[in-house]
């Protein structure tokens, strides 16, 4: 199975995105409970997903109001993948006795979107 080049940038920029999210995380907790910084982070994230996706990954024209709703539509979905399995995984993973679970979980838990993300960004925000 050849990947097209488009999904591999998806990939790299998602994984800039997703280095967004997962840092912002760890100096939001400071600030707030892990909860909470999981959803900040989120958002982090998501804008700076958005503005390269559009730019560099799909190379959309497509007008900022009605991509960006469309783009949100998408992450509700994706942020609800990524806050259960970060906030249930941690809860195990603390369980357990793991170090570093909420970094864990929430790798985890920013990893699990990837492909509905991609479908979805493709053929329903950008296209």
């Amino acid at each position: 199975m050849k990947l097209s080049r488009e999904f591999i940038n998806f990939v790299v920029v998602g994984a800039f995105a997703a280095l967004v999210n997962f840092v912002s995380r760890i100096f939001l907790n400071f600030i707030f409970n892990y909860q909470i910084s999981v959803i900040l982070a989120y958002l982090c994230g998501f804008i700076t997903a958005y503005i390269i996706f559009k730019r560099f990954v799909f190379k959309s024209d497509a007008h900022i109001s009605s991509s960006l709703i469309k783009f949100a539509l998408v992450n509700v979905l994706t942020i609800i993948q990524t806050y259960f399995v970060s906030v249930y995984l941690n809860i195990y993973l603390e369980s357990k006795g793991v170090p570093y679970s909420k970094e864990i979980a929430h790798f985890i838990g920013i990893s699990v979107p990837v492909i509905s993300s991609y479908f979805g960004h493709k053929y329903f925000s950008f296209r």
